[in-house]
């Protein structure tokens, strides 16, 4: 592979980056929309868009990097469409507010079964990018991660998020290391668990240069367990009397995706309400706006860290090894926080966004595609479910306890 010009895939994909989010910015009405269902002949047209959209990027990037073009039309159509019906299906609204699925899990599960059902023939692996999507949507993730949120978030809010994502991460962290789970499937888990569930796992796996197997059976565990999580804790909340806020910040804290965090909330108010549910939803975005964080310091750690050599590295070698789409994320966060109002903000980045939920589900499409059962149900994985495991249920009891300390005595005083 020869490439045409003398530039690194990761500046590629910042520059890529850059132009979806400043044709965002100064055509928002004219960029593409992913549709939430197929009933018209304007949501198909929409579809089409997109698909014409993402065809050139992907087009144009692969030639700029020297790759093969031969191919890449058929294999991304495909990709795309198991991409597109699973976004539709994750918006049924029986799926999406009482069973709380999110596209992730149908994206995966697709990819999975044509896996390991018919295979993946050659003809379909050109456009099987993850590594790829995962990038960009990184870089457009940085765009919806504005100061103002962490202001509007709330004190309390942020107070809780920062002690338990820090406790949290360090303990799944420091336990991985016990159960002699490698630092890289340990580092993923110990984001998941911690932060914002699938979300902080990619970006993890960005940043750190990740297996995207093991990637694979992380979303499985954090989409696995939320959803019996869902359910419960509300119940539990019942049980213990818990007040309304102190059961929503509890739920935030706990649950790690965002959808299953707001139908449990929903669930914990019984109809008297929202309390729960929108103190659930702070907190969830609390935690959401502490990834940009953890992904610059995961990012300085895995760098310097390197291939475990007792050098220590030059500050050259360390900027060459960080992953410069981290760079991106962090730019675009910052230029959509200083240099537009909120307003403009939070509307681009409702278009950013919807570039960011497509490119992932695309990557988890891949991932599901690039993913064996065997691999997922292997005796080494065993190691990493029990870490997976206990950290859950640490982060559930210890976030009970800060969310009781910090909603239910500090802020009635305060």
């Amino acid at each position: 592979m020869n490439k045409r010009f003398k530039i690194s895939e990761d500046w590629v994909i910042v520059i890529v980056g850059a132009i979806i989010l400043m044709l965002s910015t100064i055509f928002p009405q004219t960029m593409p929309v992913m549709p939430k269902a197929l009933e018209t002949t304007s949501q198909w047209l929409s579809a089409a868009y997109m698909f014409f959209f993402i065809w050139v990027m992907v087009g144009v990037t692969s030639w700029v990097l020297g790759r093969q073009l031969r191919g890449i039309f058929t294999s991304l159509l495909l990709i795309f469409l198991i991409a597109l019906v699973s976004n539709v299906i994750s918006n049924i609204s029986f799926i999406k507010n009482d069973l709380g699925l999110e596209v992730v899990f149908f994206a995966v599960l697709v990819g999975l079964l044509v896996r390991n059902t018919v295979g993946v023939p050659e003809w379909m692996k050109p456009a099987i990018q993850s590594e790829f999507y995962i990038k960009i949507g990184i870089i457009c993730l940085g765009s919806t991660i504005l100061f103002g949120d962490i202001m509007r978030s709330g004190a309390y809010g942020l107070l809780q998020s920062l002690i338990v994502v820090i406790s949290v991460w360090y303990f799944a962290f420091w336990l991985g290391k016990k159960f002699k789970v490698d630092s890289e499937m340990g580092t993923m888990l110990a984001s998941a668990v911690s932060i914002c569930g699938v979300s902080a796992a990619i970006a993890t796996c960005g940043v750190i240069k990740g297996d995207n197997k093991k990637l694979s059976y992380v979303i499985s565990l954090v989409l696995i367990i939320a959803v019996p999580m869902m359910y419960i804790l509300p119940w539990v909340a019942g049980m213990l009397g818990l007040d309304p806020e102190v059961t929503g910040a509890w739920l935030g804290g706990s649950i790690d995706t965002t959808g299953a965090v707001a139908a449990a909330g929903t669930l914990a108010d019984h109809g008297n309400g929202e309390t729960a549910a929108q103190t659930a939803v702070i907190v969830k975005s609390s935690q959401n706006v502490l990834l940009g964080i953890a992904a610059f310091v995961i990012s300085l750690f895995w760098t310097y860290k390197g291939d475990d050599s007792k050098e220590k590295p030059s500050l050259k070698m360390i900027w060459d090894r960080f992953p410069k789409f981290v760079v991106g994320f962090i730019l675009a966060s910052l230029f959509f926080s200083i240099f537009l109002d909120t307003e403009t903000a939070k509307s681009v980045g409702k278009v950013t966004k919807g570039f960011q939920n497509t490119l992932f589900t695309m990557a988890f499409v891949c991932i599901g595609l690039e993913t064996r059962f065997k691999d997922i149900v292997s005796r080494e994985n065993r190691r990493p479910l029990f870490v997976f495991l206990i950290a859950q249920l640490f982060n559930i009891l210890l976030t009970l306890v800060v969310a009781y300390i910090v909603f239910g005595l500090l802020k009635p005083i305060f």
